[in-house]
């Protein structure tokens, strides 16, 4: 199957198979969080391709659609792509991730509960 027989907007659409796992009890904060987690992708995805342009246009000082389509980073571009991602995702979710490490800091030891239970 090539790209002119693929219907991307149908692909993109589909909805998953099974239940969606639920993280919160609003689902408006399912839906904000599902947002989040596609927006970060798509960014994430741009920016790979700006550092693609950017290091095609550096080293040949031009750039074409096949340049960009055909660049694989190895090496030190590899690295600091994959540095430069990690960052951005780790800044971006700051938010979300202490939210959660919170949440663990209040959390009762699961052997304070059975103790609890046994004492009952």
């Amino acid at each position: 199957m090539t790209d002119a027989t693929l219907d991307w907007m149908v692909l993109a659409n589909r909805k998953p198979k099974g239940k969606r796992p639920a993280y919160f009890a609003d689902p408006q904060n399912e839906e904000i969080y599902s947002i989040l987690l596609s927006l970060i992708g798509e960014v994430s995805v741009m920016r790979q391709r700006l550092d693609t342009v950017e290091r095609v246009l550096e080293a040949k000082g031009t750039v074409s659609r096949a340049d960009i389509e055909a660049f694989v980073p190895v090496g030190d571009a590899a690295a600091e792509r994959s540095d430069m991602i990690r960052e951005y995702i780790l800044r971006v979710m700051r938010g979300p991730m202490q939210a959660v490490e919170a949440l663990s800091e209040y959390a009762v030891p699961i052997e304070d509960i059975c103790e609890e239970l046994m004492d009952s």
